[in-house]
């Protein structure tokens, strides 16, 4: 039974019950001689206040799973909530820039937005580690970590100050190494690369001696075919064949060392969600966290068809990074992260608990996980 029906109902059960009450009760007097009191009236119906929202994000109109995925967000809330909380979601550019999300949220011009914490590194450095760390967590172990390791209260804490709170909303899955216009051979080939990466990943590339370039998804594929960019990465398979990155780039790398299962976020001002009764609360973080696990089984879904389509119908060049490059490639994202600990003591403290959770894993990965896939890899592997 809808919640306003068992109220609407309860209403009218209570008025007959004290009409019946005051007819007992005047039995045998006059008619003109029944007292009307306050008492006799039906009790009113308290009506349940409302709120409606709007939500900015990264995304470009359309794109299937992180702008549609905050789309269904909004709609599976208003359906959670009976109507109580509606939400309006605008893609990047329709009402502010892509990349202005989280000053939007924090300062309050909007109530909510979704886009990936590693966008925001130049304002809170440690929100890197939230979104994605090169040879870090898979979408396993990051979720562990969220959930059930502390990380989500650490996400808090650093978004506290900006008025912002955190929740995951998705999850890509391990991400594809990305689309280059030359071959990728050894730690060399990087030096004077340009190359569109996001995050902790492209610190690792500035390391290596190239020119990190950050564009929202909207303006990648022109840059690449242009040559403003000689290298980009986005997500995986399914979104890359739909971004139609193999008409620019000759090369397709994997695996993602740099993003193995980047985490994607819904944000909230603070004010405005803790304004919320705590039932409101908790509808909005049971439905971000269904969302999380829905994104992330609509990539695992996808990407298989999407890549079987890019090698077999446009003929993709799909290339493994050489063991030695990805030997050197770790060695350097270790140095990296360390450096990007050491420049403020909040991401210094998001570093060690992530370190620490992540050895935690990777000794039960090691005898669940890796045990099993070396089992099963020799049936799926590409043959050249």
């Amino acid at each position: 039974m809808e919640r306003r029906d068992f109220l609407k109902k309860s209403g009218l059960v209570a008025a007959g019950a004290v009409t019946a009450a005051a007819g007992l009760a005047a039995c045998g007097q006059k008619k003109e001689e029944t007292p009307k009191t306050e008492e006799t009236k039906a009790p009113a119906v308290i009506a349940e206040k409302k709120y409606e929202w709007r939500m900015v994000t990264t995304w470009p109109p359309n794109l299937p799973v992180l702008q549609t995925g905050a789309e269904r967000f909004a709609k599976r809330v208003a359906e959670a909530t009976n109507g109580r909380i509606t939400i309006k979601v605008f893609a990047a550019g329709e009402l502010v820039p892509a990349l202005n999300t989280f000053d939007a949220v924090s300062a309050g011009t909007v109530e909510c937005g979704s886009g990936a914490s590693y966008y925001w590194a130049g304002k809170v450095p440690s929100a890197q580690w939230f979104s994605s760390v090169p040879f870090g967590l898979n979408p396993q172990g990051i979720n562990a970590w969220f959930y059930g390791g502390g990380g989500l209260e650490l996400w808090e804490e650093v978004y506290a100050p900006f008025n912002v709170v955190p929740r995951p909303q998705g999850n890509t899955g391990v991400q594809m190494g990305g689309w280059f216009r030359k071959e990728m051979n050894t730690l060399a080939d990087y030096k004077g690369l340009k190359m569109r990466i996001p995050g902790l990943g492209g610190k690792v590339i500035a390391k290596a001696g190239g020119t990190v370039v950050l564009l929202p998804a909207g303006e990648i594929f022109t840059s690449l075919e242009r040559g403003v960019i000689d290298a980009t990465e986005w997500v995986g398979p399914l979104h890359d064949l739909r971004m139609g990155f193999y008409k620019a780039a000759q090369y397709y790398y994997y695996p993602g060392w740099h993003e193995p299962g980047t985490t994607l976020e819904v944000i909230f001002n603070k004010k405005v969600y803790d304004d919320l009764p705590g039932e409101l609360r908790m509808i909005l973080d049971a439905v971000a966290a269904e969302t999380n696990l829905w994104s992330l089984c609509q990539f695992e879904a996808g990407n298989g068809a999407a890549l079987q389509e890019l090698i077999t119908q446009h003929k993709v060049n799909l290339v493994q990074f050489p063991a030695p490059l990805m030997d050197d490639l770790r060695k350097l994202a270790m140095e990296t992260l360390e450096e990007e600990a050491d420049k403020d003591a909040p991401s210094r403290k998001v570093h060690e608990a992530f370190k620490k959770f992540k050895e935690q894993v990777g000794i039960w990965g090691t005898v669940a996980d890796d045990a099993y896939f070396n089992v099963i890899a020799d049936k799926y592997k590409l043959k050249s």
